[in-house]
């Protein structure tokens, strides 16, 4: 028909609506395939419960019909012979089309990971959520920040005045909050690396209390005496911390000090006595007992054995019931005690000493 040979921009009316016809089709046919797509894993997303096909699904869900249409308009266009402008806008097009779909799926993958760290720490240490989430906001406009220069270099923009002054703007707001950032930064790493959690008693520097909250800038601890301690994260991270939440076993140092009129024979029983009153005890196990030197005062002993637990009760009950039977057996046989030794290894403050099931004990050396 020779309407068809009517020539525009260069190209024949034909050649326009075979180009056009076929962007239409395939549009039409990744329209379908995405819901196809969409509808097939949807079903298999249920059935496995597998991260990778719920990651997948939400990606095509988030795959937009605008840049499948500029995908399908590009192709048609390659069968058109148009001016260099309008073939160099469809391919800028075609470009950050590109750009920001991959920048969505990126949003979404990352947004996926965020929601499924933010579950497991929901159960682990909720504490932590509020960093996690806070980070994850930052690492979002980091990702969109990057996408938005691709965007303006694929315009035609020059981004290297843009990228110098934010680097000179980002030295200058890091060092202006160069602390705060330092006490995030310790956040991170206390999330990550897990030196202690929410619940955990822990000593720091002479303070010892319950972990009781996580932030960007300070963890508080709830101290044995009742008052909340709020530190840096930065200057926490620089302690030394003792965490006794993680204690998966004691180990017990006592002295017992016998009078010097003791007879050899009574000395020499002492040993065995007391290893086996510590073995007759629940979750113990027995490390050693000696005779350990003469004082002024008393015929010194050293008796070493681990509680195979953590709980601060369960090895005062266990020290409870080798003290009365030591004296009970002491007694019968006629020994007697001395002034009393004192324990070895660390001491804890007075008014810190009773804490349920949580607080550190004399360390021996």
């Amino acid at each position: 028909m020779p309407f068809l040979e009517t020539t525009y921009l260069g190209n024949s009316l034909k050649d326009w609506l075979v180009a056009v016809g076929g962007s239409a089709g395939l549009f039409i046919a990744l329209i379908m395939v995405r819901r196809m797509a969409v509808g097939r894993l949807s079903r298999l997303a249920v059935a496995t419960k597998r991260d990778l096909d719920n990651l997948v699904l939400a990606a095509l869900q988030r795959t937009h019909a605008a840049f499948l249409l500029v995908i399908a308009a590009a192709i048609g266009a390659r069968y058109l012979q148009l001016p260099d402008s309008i073939a160099s806008g469809i391919n800028v097009a075609f470009v950050l089309a590109i750009v920001l779909q991959i920048g969505i799926w990126a949003n979404n993958a990352f947004s996926f990971w965020l929601s499924k760290t933010i579950e497991a720490r929901m159960q682990q240490d909720a504490s932590t959520v509020t960093t996690i989430t806070a980070l994850g906001f930052v690492g979002k406009v980091a990702l969109w920040s990057v996408v938005a220069l691709l965007v303006l270099d694929n315009l035609g923009i020059n981004i290297t005045a843009i990228v110098a002054g934010l680097g000179i703007g980002g030295i200058a707001l890091a060092l202006a909050t160069q602390r705060v950032l330092g006490d995030v930064l310790a956040s991170l790493s206390i999330v990550l690396d897990k030196p202690f959690a929410l619940g955990d008693f822990i000593v720091v520097q002479g303070d010892m209390g319950t972990v009781e909250h996580i932030g960007l800038k300070t963890t508080r601890i709830r101290s044995l005496s009742g008052e909340q301690i709020v530190v840096s994260n930065s200057d926490l991270l620089e302690s030394r911390i003792q965490n006794f939440k993680r204690m998966e076993e004691r180990r017990v140092v006592f002295g017992i000090g016998v009078t010097h009129d003791t007879t050899y024979d009574q000395l020499s029983r002492i040993n065995a006595m007391v290893k086996s009153i510590v073995e007759s005890q629940p979750s113990v196990r027995f490390d050693r007992a000696h005779f350990k030197q003469y004082s002024l005062s008393a015929l010194e002993f050293e008796v070493v054995y681990y509680v195979l637990s953590a709980d601060f009760n369960t090895h005062m009950d266990i020290q409870h019931a080798i003290n009365l039977e030591l004296y009970r057996q002491f007694e019968e046989t006629g020994i007697r005690f001395a002034g009393a030794t004192a324990p070895q290894g660390e001491k804890i403050p007075k008014q810190n000493a009773r804490k349920a099931g949580r607080e550190p004990v004399d360390v021996a050396r």
